[in-house]
Order: C-alpha cells, then sequence, then structure tokens
C-alpha cells in the first residue's frame, strides 16, 4: 500500500520569518537597516508580539538581523557567521582547518574563476584590478592579508554565484589565520604575480586559463603554508617552529626586496 506524505504548512512563526527576511533584504539596499518595531510588527502583521519576537531570534541567529537591546533590530548582512562558528567546533585543530581550507578552495575558486571571465563587467573588471593595485602597494601584511582576501572574495562575488559568494564570505577568517601564517613565512612577491596572471586571464577573457591560474595560486598557498601531513612527518623544507631564519620568496630563495610587478 502506498501513502504519499502530507506536505506540512508552514508554521506562523516561519511565515513571519519569510516576511521578515523580504523586508531585511530590501532594507540593506533601500533604507537605514531598522526595522519597525516588535509592537509595531505585531499590529501591522495581524501577530502576538511573542510570535515576531521568535521569528526575529531566528533571523539573529541566521545572521540576517541583529537585536540591540533598549534601540531595535537592524538588517545585518552576517549570513556567513552560523558557518563560521560551526567550522571552528567541527574542527578544532586550527592546522587541520587550514589544510581542510586549501581543499574546498581547490573545488571552490577555480570554478569562480572560470565564471567571472565568462560574465564579469567592466565596473567588476575595474574594481578586482583595484584590490590587486592595494596588494602592489601593501607596506605590512596587515594590509596584504586585507587585500589578499578582498580580491578573492571579489572573484566570487563577481561570478554571480550568490552560494559561491557567500562560502567564500564564511571563509574569511579562516582565510585570514592562513594568510598571516603565510605571510609570516614568504614575501607578498608570489602573490602579486600569480594575482596578475589570474586577473590578465580574467579580462583575456579566457576562462580555462582563469581557472587553471587560481588553482596553481592555491597550490602555491599549499607549499608556502608548509602544513604538515596528518601522519605528524615534518614537511620537507618547512620554517623553523620558533618562526627564526630568514624569509623566503616561494621559490624558496631568501627574501629580498617584493618585486612589485602584476
Amino acid at each position: 500500500m502506498i501513502v504519499d506524505a502530507i506536505a506540512r504548512s508552514p508554521s506562523l512563526v516561519e511565515k513571519v520569518c519569510q516576511q521578515l527576511a523580504g523586508i531585511a533584504r530590501r532594507d540593506q539596499q533601500e533604507d537605514d537597516g531598522w526595522l519597525p518595531t516588535e509592537r509595531e510588527l505585531s499590529l501591522r502583521m495581524g501577530v502576538s508580539r511573542s510570535v515576531v519576537r521568535e521569528a526575529t531570534k531566528r533571523l539573529e541567529m541566521q545572521g540576517l538581523l541583529e537585536i540591540r537591546q533598549g534601540i531595535g533590530t537592524k538588517t545585518v548582512d552576517k549570513l556567513h557567521k552560523p558557518l563560521t562558528s560551526a567550522m571552528e567546533l567541527l574542527v578544532p585543530d586550527e592546522e587541520e582547518r587550514l589544510r581542510q581550507l586549501v581543499q574546498i578552495r581547490l573545488i571552490l575558486e577555480p570554478q569562480s574563476a572560470h565564471l567571472v571571465a565568462e560574465r564579469a563587467t567592466d565596473a567588476q573588471l575595474e574594481r578586482l584590478q583595484e584590490i590587486h593595485q592595494r596588494l602592489i602597494e601593501a607596506k605590512d601584511s596587515e594590509s596584504a592579508v586585507a587585500a589578499d582576501i578582498q580580491f578573492h572574495c571579489g572573484i566570487a562575488t563577481a561570478s554571480g554565484n550568490q552560494i559561491a559568494a557567500l562560502l567564500m564570505v564564511s571563509l574569511c577568517d579562516l582565510l585570514r589565520a592562513s594568510l598571516m601564517r603565510g605571510y609570516s613565512l614568504v614575501t607578498t612577491e608570489s602573490a602579486i604575480r600569480e594575482h596578475g596572471l589570474i586577473l590578465r586571464a580574467i579580462t583575456q577573457p579566457d576562462p580555462a586559463a582563469a581557472a587553471r591560474a587560481m588553482s596553481r595560486h592555491i597550490e602555491t598557498t599549499r607549499t608556502e603554508l608548509s602544513l604538515k601531513p596528518r601522519q605528524g612527518k615534518t614537511a620537507v623544507g618547512s620554517a623553523p617552529s620558533d618562526g627564526s631564519g630568514p624569509k623566503r620568496t616561494a621559490g624558496g630563495k631568501p627574501a629580498g626586496k617584493d618585486r612589485r610587478a602584476r
């Protein structure tokens, strides 16, 4: 005997969540981001204040709203926050998180670069060039890390795939830790050169070349990070654990003055 499942109707809280999410998305583009008071929302929607309160709490946990006690509720763009926290709980060991970060980047970013080469607008290409210039002109590791992150997130955004962009933003905190570690071991030379190759392929445009350039760039990152294998063996050529010794470029030579070339 075949029995069909009965579709469950959304609860009242879920319906309010959907409506508030729609309002939040519009407000982020058109308004100052502040929602009406809980009482006003209750009257407008014809539901109790407890339903509105539960809905706003759910959306706050999802990173779409921020409840400020005594002030009000504001729309925010922090949809990545729950995923960021979950990654730290799921993989508590930082070195293992960095290793898995490289793996997921190899899956995600080459395809994003491919899509950007196919569909990027002139404004998006100009934005990526501006970000690349910031990396070239970076005077310290903090500025270099910020420009590096903006470049990779900018490519994900320009790909037109909103899920890819959200995933990339979710990886930002972990990516920042990866880059800080990388720039403590090597100069910005390889990043400047490889970002330039990615941009060149994107602007030609050559989608396949853009994907290959991104893959090579992430593989370079893996090498520069000198991540230890899971078995615990020391990686060949890894930096001393005390951080001593000269900085080295990706090619293994002592670092001199950075070549500020694309």
